[in-house]
């Protein structure tokens, strides 16, 4: 059998959307069945539990073959389908939690992507209706925003993503300010009739799963408490409350100080690693296989499961 190729380092695999009949199946999401064939793929032998992979991480003991499995955003999708493989497997992974949805705040990330995987016949459809939307209310700033932007660059490490995905991803994150992307999307899902409220009970764990997750020897880590979209333009004391509050939050429910994370977005500064270094965070996670000069174990990096699965397929 064709396996994962090593690299020169070990790292994570990170792990965001899958789909069951329960769960739709959005761009990128992947099934149980799909699941089990990729950790086989990747190669069981390969891949340490969370315990052991942070053991080693802290104790420089790390070998350039060993993976672990990382889950991003608390999504009731990783607990309903991906959990029961890893446990077949007897695996266990990182979880990685922003704790505003579990103090009843319906964050938009996950409520617009659930948008525009049931609402439309599929991803261009709901892009060219983005577009359609965007220019109606922000005119001329479509144009402008792209103006001079190479972007067949933005984003290249992340080759699954096809051109229009680019384009929207940059409008969204460096074109736009929050509250104009919120605005888009509001008014796309007022028109549709869609009910965020039912949508929100869909798409988060509970506490109480968590709870398991943690009981079975899984690691719950960090991941901001409201999860911005680039927290590394926020300033120093808005990043030490996104990740205090999290904290605050993952210490109370579990009883243990939390001391892994992962980056939301891939975002954070020099700032975000002192305020991590604080809070004696010690293991934490990029979203890319960058293998930047003198990385810290705050920037492990991870391969998305999107890439692996192309090569799977290759």
């Amino acid at each position: 059998m064709i396996r994962y190729p090593r690299k020169d380092f070990a790292h994570g695999i990170m792990f965001h959307h899958f789909a069951s009949p329960v769960h739709p199946r959005g761009q990128g999401a992947i099934t149980a069945e799909e699941t089990a064939a990729m950790i086989e793929f990747l190669g069981p032998d390969r891949i340490l539990g969370a315990e052991e992979w942070t053991e080693r991480a802290r104790n420089n003991t790390l070998e350039d073959h060993h993976l672990c499995i990382t889950f991003d955003d608390s999504l009731l999708c990783q607990y309903d389908v991906a959990w029961p493989v890893l446990n077949h497997y007897g695996i266990t992974g990182f979880f990685f939690v922003y704790s505003s949805v579990f103090q009843g705040i319906v964050e938009p990330l996950e409520i617009y992507r659930y948008f525009r995987t049931v609402a439309f016949a599929n991803v261009d459809e709901f892009y060219n209706a983005f577009f359609e939307a965007f220019d109606g209310l922000f005119p001329e700033k479509r144009e402008t925003g792209l103006r001079g932007v190479d972007i067949d660059s933005y984003l290249k490490d992340y080759p699954f993503f096809t051109r229009t995905d680019r384009v929207f991803r940059f409008l969204r994150d460096e074109v736009l300010i929050t509250p104009e992307y919120n605005k888009i999307m509001d008014s796309m899902i007022e028109a549709a009739g869609f009910d965020i409220g039912k949508i929100a009970q869909k798409l988060w764990m509970t506490e109480a799963q968590l709870t398991d997750l943690h009981v079975n020897r899984n690691i719950i880590g960090l991941h901001s408490y409201s999860h911005p979209l680039a927290i590394a333009r926020l300033q120093k004391a808005q990043q030490k409350d996104e990740y205090t509050k999290n904290f605050s939050h993952l210490s109370g429910l579990l009883g243990s100080v939390p001391k892994t994370m992962s980056h939301p977005s891939n975002s954070y500064s020099g700032e975000t690693l002192e305020i991590l270094n604080e809070m004696e965070v010690d293991v934490g996670f990029r979203a890319d296989m960058v293998d930047i000069p003198k990385r810290s174990l705050l920037e492990i990096p991870r391969e998305d499961h999107a890439n692996i699965l192309r090569m799977m397929q290759a």
